[in-house]
């Protein structure tokens, strides 16, 4: 829910949000960059001035090159984030210029994390909520069938 109600968030900050897929061959993630553009562009049906875009990975300023972007748009849990994420920040605008904006997430979902949902529904915990409905449905088949077939 975190990542969708930044973007959502952004959007009606901004003409247009790119929202960038990075492919990385070295990781091997639990949904494929096109598995990940199908649930993102169901979790943000109705927005319409959200642009889904798989990228190889590269540096965050090459890909805003590519996109055409001004900033970039982060969001943040708590402190720990911020502590992380500033000094990429201040890097990415000495390397290109383009600012960093930070959107504080919605508290209620401050303990959330990919690795902590991953854990929860291996064990059998309940995720609803937690994520949008059609993350938590495709996390279940894929953990009841992980070859993804």
């Amino acid at each position: 829910m975190g990542h969708v109600d930044v973007i959502t968030r952004a959007a009606k900050l901004y003409d247009e949000v790119v929202v960038a897929v990075l492919h990385n061959d070295a990781k091997l993630g639990t949904f494929g960059v096109d598995e990940r553009i199908k649930l993102l562009d169901a979790a943000l049906e109705g927005v319409s001035n959200v642009r889904i875009e798989a990228f190889a990975v590269q540096l965050l300023v090459e890909i805003c090159r590519e996109a055409g972007a001004q900033a970039i748009v982060k969001g943040l849990r708590g402190g720990t984030d911020f502590a992380y994420e500033l000094p990429m920040a201040q890097m990415n605008r000495h390397l290109s210029g383009v600012e960093t904006v930070f959107l504080p997430g919605d508290p209620r979902f401050n303990h959330v994390s990919s690795s902590l949902i991953k854990e929860v529904a291996a064990l059998g915990g309940d995720i609803t909520g937690l994520v949008p409905e059609e993350v938590r449905a495709a996390l279940l088949s894929r953990m009841q069938n992980p070859e993804g077939n």
